[in-house]
């Protein structure tokens, strides 16, 4: 592996100036086209990836239309448990893309999550079957049936399986399908987490658009059938090209090795814990320790943006319930308005990957990771804002015509008059917020990191996205006890119509705004770090039985191998 020489008397955190901030675009050496080898195994990654996020988005869609409906439970209560299970999801990735590393390897934790994930997937529907349809009753006229309580136990199983299964494959197949295409240069990867992002918006909309459908107005038990299907599909695709996929073998232990060079360090003279200053650690891997410490500022400060976007799926759908979802004689699924959030970003991700970002850099005017980054948070602050407002007219519009009744999955809601679809701009601000905001923040997970520290990285990165739902889920906690669970002043009541809930849309916006602020300060004294220090196709470490890896794990965690021959011209993209 090509060393890495960082002065290590710097900061953290430094000012670039305009020459750093455009570092990304000034040092990309050109991309070279795919293989034909490589295309299928990139087009079989995407379209599992397609299977499972259609997978998972057909589960979260409907999360609190179903607690409310089959399970009984009060519509705070099931934002709750929508915030914690999408929270659960995000946080998971961190153990996956450490298992990944150090154990198992990207394929294997893949392989196996997706397992996990099916035996989830199978409860799901168990939970929502009605069994007196096939069973009927017994002969003193008691159905045969699940009691509400067996339901809520077979269902939030099911959640948690789902949860570990997704989470493991979250926080590795990106980084396993970029692996792929990374021989091919920086530009290759940064197009692979587009397209990535891309299918992964595919298989939503599908979810949203169809399977919410069957899910409201069909049945739960074959709405949760489908994304069962989905899954095998997904796994078999897999696996079909198993033998063409390059594959890294697992490490040392990261985050132990990464501890001890922090104790070595003392958390600030790095140079202690270098091998060539008397160290225990190889030069190496103590420059990869401090790019992951460098990121972690950013990445704190991309958990509030996860707390906005979770809205989606809890206050979002709460308000969506009270309005008027008929499209002529057909009342269409809430989560149908995710679609459009999902639809912008299928247009602006080949907009921005083929038109936009060449443009900007043919001028040397690409715009960085963090500016990228940052827009999406303006996006997002504005999306709540919008959604805000928008309460304030769907209420006016109850007092001034009164309500609707409206039956939703055997429910009935006092809705307004005014069309769900007048949620279209806050989802479509939340749409192009991830075109920037997650897209970028994927690669900047990405190309920040040494390759033997991706999948703990990445990891980490989408645990903002958990955090972030822990954090949106404390915020109505903190709120509901502030003002109180009582109408007319309650920000988060039981029911929506009799409280002031756009104070709380409002709140957020503004909490945004601060972070955003503070977001722009980090950013300006980020260093990034050039693209010929990172962006490393470390060959030796690609299972090659003709080459020794340039670390070998021990005992002890991860030394340099004797054995490893550096190459610079075979290593270097």
């Amino acid at each position: 592996m090509a060393s890495f020489d960082p002065d290590e008397s710097e900061p953290l955190l430094k000012r670039t100036g305009r020459e750093g901030a455009n570092m990304e675009a000034e040092k990309k050496p050109a991309s070279r086209p795919m293989s034909r080898q490589q295309l299928v195994v990139v087009g079989c990654i995407l379209m599992c990836e397609l299977c499972e996020r259609l997978t998972y988005y057909s589960v979260t869609a409907n999360v609190v239309l179903f607690c409310t409906n089959t399970l009984k439970l009060e519509s705070t209560t099931a934002a709750t448990v929508s915030l914690v299970f999408s929270g659960t999801v995000f946080i998971i990735p961190v153990i996956g893309g450490y298992i990944a590393d150090t154990l198992a390897g990207k394929y294997n934790t893949i392989l196996g999550s997706g397992l996990i994930y099916v035996l989830g997937l199978f409860l799901l529907p168990t939970s929502a079957f009605d069994y007196t349809d096939f069973f009927g009753a017994d002969d003193d006229g008691v159905p045969f049936d699940l009691s509400t309580s067996m339901r809520r136990v077979y269902y939030f199983m099911g959640l948690v399986f789902v949860a570990i299964g997704t989470g493991g494959i979250k926080a590795n197949v990106g980084p396993f399908g970029a692996q792929q295409v990374e021989d091919l240069g920086p530009e290759a990867v940064q197009s692979f987490f587009n397209w990535f992002y891309w299918f992964i918006n595919a298989g939503s909309f599908i979810a949203f658009l169809g399977v919410a459908y069957i899910q409201q107005n069909v049945s739960f038990s074959l709405g949760y059938l489908i994304p069962f299907i989905s899954m095998i599909v997904a796994l078999v695709i897999f696996v079909a090209v198993k033998s063409k996929y390059k594959q890294t073998p697992p490490g040392g232990s990261i985050i132990v090795d990464s501890l001890g060079v922090c104790c070595d360090a003392g958390c600030r003279k790095f140079d202690n814990a270098r091998k060539s200053n008397g160290g225990k650690y190889p030069d190496d891997f103590v420059t990869g320790v401090i790019a992951v410490l460098r990121v972690i500022p950013v990445f704190l400060l991309i958990i509030l943006y996860w707390a906005i976007y979770s809205q989606m799926q809890s206050t979002f759908f709460l308000q969506g319930e009270r309005m008027d979802a008929k499209l002529g004689s057909v009342i269409m699924p809430i989560a149908v308005l995710n679609v459009f959030n999902t639809i912008i970003i299928l247009i602006l991700i080949p907009i921005m990957d083929k038109v936009v970002y060449p443009f900007l850099a043919k001028y040397n005017r690409s715009p960085t990771h963090l500016q990228r980054i940052g827009l999406g948070f303006v996006l997002s602050a504005l999306s709540v804002l919008v959604a805000g407002i928008l309460e304030i007219y769907r209420k006016k519009d109850i007092e001034e015509n009164g309500v609707i009744e409206q039956k939703l999955s055997g429910d009935t809601f006092n809705a307004s008059s005014i069309s769900i679809f007048a949620q279209v701009p806050q989802f479509a601000l939340v749409g192009a917020s991830e075109v920037f905001a997650s897209v970028s923040g994927l690669e900047f997970a990405y190309s920040q990191a040494p390759s033997f520290m991706q999948g703990l990285v990445m990891g980490l990165f989408l645990m903002t996205s958990g955090i972030g739902n822990y954090v949106s889920e404390a915020i109505l906690e903190i709120v509901k006890e502030a003002t109180g669970a009582d109408p007319p002043d309650a920000w988060f009541p039981e029911e929506m119509n009799d409280g002031k809930t756009e104070n709380l849309f409002f709140m957020l916006a503004a909490l945004m705004a601060v972070n955003t602020l503070v977001f722009v300060v980090v950013a300006y004294f980020y260093k990034y770090k050039a693209p010929e220090e990172t962006q490393y196709l470390e060959v030796e470490k690609v299972v090659d039985p003709d080459k020794p890896p340039p670390y070998e794990q021990t005992t002890g965690g991860f030394h340099e191998n004797p054995g490893y021959s550096e190459h610079p011209e075979s290593t270097r993209l």
